[in-house]
C-alpha cells in the first residue's frame, strides 16, 4: 500500500514539475507596471501557462528591506510590497511560539496548483474512467449475456451468507454508493448542476451533499471493518485462485466452472481492493474531517524518505514538513483519485451482482442460494458444507439441511 502511495504522490508531485518544463514566454517589459505583474501574467496564469515569477521571488528587499519585527511589530510598524512577497516565499527570521515549522507558513498560495489539478486532470480522467466502465460492462453484457446456471436447478438452497454478514455488506455497500453520488456532487456540481438547475439549486444540493458525505463515511468505516474480520480469512489466495485464473472463472465461456472455494479468485480481488482503497480513502477523509488533529501525508512522506523508494525514482526528498492548508490540499486529491480507482471496481461488482450473473444477488438478497449455483461456482465450498453436514439434503422434498421443503 505504501508503494502504491508513493506511486501515485509522486506523480501528483510530479505535474507541477512537468508544467515547469515547458519553456516559459520571455519577462514582458514591467516599466510601465513599476516592476509588478501584468495582465499577460494574469491571463498565462489562468491558462495554466507557466509564469516566470522571478520579480517578485527575488524581490524581498535583501538588506535594504527592514526585519519582520521592524515591519510588523505590535505597535504597526511601516510596511512595504517587499515583506508581503517574502512572506509569500518564506523568509528566516519569521519566528513562531508553538505549532511547529510548520506554525511559519503565513502565506501559502498552492491552492491555484490545487484547484487546477481538480478541475482539470483529476476531474476529466475520473470521468474517463466511470464513463468507460460502464461502457465496457454494456458491451461485455450484449456480448455474452447473463451467465446462466447451466445444469438443472435442484429446488433446493445453500446458506450462502448469515444475516450479519450481509448486514455487514450492505451497511458498507449502501453507504459507499451514498458517498460516491455525494462526492461526485461535490466534485462536478459546479460544471453539471448549475447549468441544469442554476445557482440557488446548486447551493442546497451542495450543503446537503457535504453534510451527507461526512456524516455517513461513518457508516462505511464501520461497515468496512465488519467485512474485514468477517471474510479475511476465507480470502486468502491459494493455488486454486490460479486455476480459476487461468480460465478466466469461466465468465467468458459458456458452461466453464473452474473449483472454487467460498471466495473466488475474482471476488477475492474485489475484496481485497476494496480494504485497501477503501482503508486508504478512509485515511484521506479522516485527515480532511481532522484537519489540525490528523495530518496524514507529512508523516506518510517521512516514511516513504526514509525507504528511499522516492529518491530511487528520481523524484528525491518529499516535503516532510506541511502547512495544514497543504496537507487538506494533498489530502482532498489522494481521497479523489482513490475514490474514483473504487468506484470503477464497485460498478464491476454490481454489474456481477445483478444483472450479470443469475442467481447472484440472492446471496447477499436473502442469504439462500441454488445448490446447482453454488454447485457451479463455488463447487469446493459446496463440498465442505457436504462434508459438514451443513449442505441440502440430496432428496427431491428438502430445501436445505433439516428444513423441509414448503
Amino acid at each position: 500500500m505504501r508503494a502504491l502511495l508513493s506511486m501515485a504522490l509522486c506523480l501528483l508531485l510530479a505535474l507541477p514539475a512537468a508544467a515547469q518544463d515547458t519553456p516559459a514566454p520571455s519577462n514582458p517589459d514591467r516599466a510601465a507596471t513599476g516592476g509588478a505583474q501584468t495582465l499577460d501574467d494574469i491571463l498565462a496564469r489562468q491558462r495554466g501557462e507557466p509564469v516566470d515569477d522571478s520579480f517578485r521571488r527575488d524581490a524581498t528587499g535583501g538588506d535594504d528591506a527592514a526585519g519582520m519585527a521592524g515591519q510588523l511589530g505590535t505597535l504597526g510598524g511601516a510596511s512595504d510590497a517587499e515583506v508581503w512577497r517574502a512572506l509569500r516565499y518564506g523568509l528566516d527570521d519569521v519566528k513562531v511560539s508553538s505549532g511547529g515549522p510548520e506554525a511559519r507558513v503565513l502565506i501559502q498560495d498552492g491552492g491555484m496548483s490545487w484547484l487546477a489539478f481538480r478541475e482539470g486532470p483529476l476531474a476529466t480522467y475520473g470521468a474517463y474512467l466511470l464513463g468507460v466502465t460502464i461502457a465496457l460492462l454494456a458491451l461485455f453484457f450484449l456480448i455474452r449475456g447473463r451467465i446462466r446456471i447451466d445444469g438443472e436447478k435442484t429446488g433446493r438452497t445453500v446458506t450462502r451468507f448469515q444475516s450479519i454478514e450481509r448486514f455487514g455488506h450492505w451497511l458498507m455497500a449502501g453507504s459507499f454508493i451514498v458517498l460516491a453520488i455525494t462526492g461526485l456532487v461535490v466534485l462536478f456540481g459546479r460544471m453539471v448542476v448549475i447549468p441544469l438547475l442554476g445557482h440557488e439549486a446548486f447551493s442546497t444540493i451542495a450543503v446537503a451533499s457535504k453534510w451527507v458525505h461526512n456524516n455517513i463515511a461513518w457508516a462505511f468505516m464501520l461497515g468496512l471493518v465488519m467485512v474485514f474480520f468477517m471474510w479475511v480469512l476465507h480470502n486468502v489466495p491459494n493455488r486454486t485462485d490460479l486455476k480459476w485464473l487461468a480460465v478466466g472463472g469461466g465468465i467468458f465461456t459458456k458452461g466453464v466452472h473452474p473449483p472454487a472455494k467460498k471466495f473466488n479468485a475474482g471476488q477475492k480481488m474485489i475484496f481485497w481492493a476494496t480494504i485497501v482503497f477503501g482503508a486508504s480513502i478512509s485515511a484521506s477523509g479522516l485527515s480532511l474531517l481532522f484537519p489540525f488533529e490528523l495530518p496524514m501525508f507529512a508523516k506518510t512522506f517521512a516514511i516513504l524518505n526514509d525507504t528511499g523508494l522516492p529518491q530511487a525514482v528520481g523524484f528525491g526528498v518529499l516535503p516532510e514538513i506541511l502547512a495544514p492548508h497543504e496537507e487538506m490540499q494533498l489530502a482532498t486529491l489522494w481521497h479523489s483519485i482513490m475514490a474514483f480507482v473504487l468506484t470503477a471496481i464497485i460498478l464491476a461488482h454490481i454489474y456481477i451482482g445483478s444483472v450479470g450473473m443469475e442467481g447472484a444477488f440472492d446471496a447477499m438478497g436473502s442469504g439462500e442460494v441454488e445448490e446447482q449455483w453454488a454447485r457451479e461456482h463455488h463447487g469446493l465450498w459446496l463440498e465442505e458444507l457436504q462434508q459438514k453436514g451443513h449442505a441440502p439434503d440430496p432428496g427431491p422434498n428438502r430445501t436445505k439441511a433439516g428444513t423441509p421443503a414448503e
